[in-house]
């Protein structure tokens, strides 16, 4: 390879400006009926108190304000990740995870507080010592034995799921560990309303806690389970081709019936359960890497995990469970007429597809290690050729073709770069530079459109 650096002719004619995308009002809603949702709990807690005096009352109140939050924030969480397809495609998966991510550290604080509040402040009252009141509380009041066993469960989850916990483990281990979350909340529901001074006595408390609940439950039990059953039995996916790219890295060919109807979006993604030997237990998140066809649909994997590394060893004819299509990594997003795609090693498949669909004014800036890293390179000079848009390749070795991640250096790329849209796609190092990097050289936030993976 002669140049790592890739110049084509931008389109001279004058780009057609694309109709604005959906606003952002299904975000914000969202968060004003997660906040009022909590207001009412406050509420509730208002409602059912006379006073607060001494040690004991407030410590007592304070553990029963705790207690109903983490309850009402354990199915807020549930329902951020029930994969609701209003949710997924204007607020966007990534944001949803963030936000679940967030919500989980409050969650488990919350409910400790409770804990130790509870316990603190029973013990002044029945005059006790914490070890005393915390055994009887767990042995003789109703439900209590299963609430703390769905306690212990939920904070060893936030534990395993703090950042320095999660660089040590496997996403396929991480994912199913995680899934003792729903296990955690089925124990401390019963706990809630069987001990809850806000709860007992009040049916309509009662009757609404568990609407809140029910139609969680209903809609992780439709959109997690029921919706990829129908697909699986509808669409009948399985593995048509695995074909090299770059080291370490292939493209897996899926086929199925009715692939139209799956309604997939450049940008998007799906969670692959491949069935063959150790591959069925986890559904991962590979992006499709081209826009979808109605004779298949493609994924481009970096061997990065067991999961992944095996990819390369699939047999044609494998069957395929996928659940999807999710994010909001679309076309959707882009409200200016120029855009600009930058990726970085494996990140390039969602913006290969958006590189081959959007239209008017597209230039792309891809990093890599080295020159053989660059994945799809042929197709991405293919494209670039023939909607004559402007292609940059970026790589670290040798050092000559190098360009650090700075304002100046992005502008000197793309010197209009304050004007653009920009798609932003790879690990997480590079794309926190480039986030920084893009605000240094005047691209407003709302004008960064980004979709990790990363867990």
């Amino acid at each position: 390879m002669a140049t790592t650096v890739t110049h084509r002719r931008a389109a001279t004619r004058r780009a057609r400006r694309p109709a604005p995308g959906p606003p952002g009002l299904v975000p914000a809603l969202t968060r004003l009926a997660i906040w009022a949702g909590a207001a009412a709990v406050l509420a509730l807690w208002w409602r059912h108190t006379a006073s607060v005096v001494g040690a004991a009352g407030w410590l007592t109140g304070a553990g029963r304000i705790t207690g109903l939050l983490a309850g009402y924030a354990c199915a807020v969480l549930l329902l951020l990740m029930a994969r609701v397809p209003l949710l997924d495609r204007h607020v966007g998966s990534d944001r949803l995870a963030r936000w679940h991510a967030m919500g989980g550290r409050y969650t488990v604080s919350l409910a400790l507080a409770h804990t130790l509040l509870i316990i603190w402040g029973y013990a002044l009252t029945s005059h006790t010592g914490v070890v005393d009141q915390t055994t009887t509380l767990v042995l003789h009041y109703p439900d209590l034995l299963k609430g703390t066993a769905g306690f212990l469960l939920l904070l060893a989850t936030g534990v395993l799921s703090a950042r320095v916990v999660r660089r040590r483990v496997s996403y396929e281990t991480w994912h199913l560990l995680h899934l003792a979350t729903y296990l955690a909340v089925f124990l401390v529901f019963g706990h809630q309303l069987s001990n809850g001074a806000d709860f007992v006595g009040d049916r309509p408390a009662q009757l609404a806690w568990y609407a809140l609940y029910g139609s969680v439950a209903a809609l992780l039990l439709w959109f997690r389970f029921a919706v990829p059953v129908r697909r699986a039995l509808r669409h009948r996916l399985r593995v048509l081709e695995v074909r090299p790219e770059a080291p370490g890295v292939v493209s897996v060919y899926v086929t199925g019936d009715r692939l139209e109807e799956l309604s997939a979006e450049p940008g998007q993604f799906f969670r692959w359960r491949f069935l063959a030997p150790g591959l069925w237990r986890a559904a991962n998140p590979y992006s499709l890497s081209a826009a979808a066809h109605p004779s298949y649909l493609r994924i481009t994997v970096k061997a990065a995990g067991d999961h992944s590394a095996a990819l390369a060893r699939l047999a044609p004819g494998t069957r395929v469970l996928a659940e999807g299509p999710y994010g909001a990594f679309t076309a959707r997003r882009r409200r200016a007429p120029k855009v600009l795609l930058l990726g970085g090693g494996v990140g390039i498949t969602p913006l290969r597809a958006l590189f081959e669909t959007l239209p008017g004014d597209v230039t792309l800036i891809y990093r890599a290690r080295r020159p053989e890293d660059l994945a799809l390179r042929a197709e991405l000079d293919h494209l670039a050729a023939a909607r004559r848009a402007v292609v940059h390749y970026v790589v670290d070795e040798p050092a000559v073709y190098s360009s650090p991640l700075t304002p100046d250096a992005l502008r000197r790329l793309v010197p209009d770069l304050a004007e653009r849209e920009v798609y932003l796609c790879g690990p997480p190092g590079m794309t926190e530079a480039a986030k920084q990097a893009l605000r240094g050289a005047g691209v407003p936030r709302h004008r960064v459109h980004h979709e990790s993976f990363a867990f």
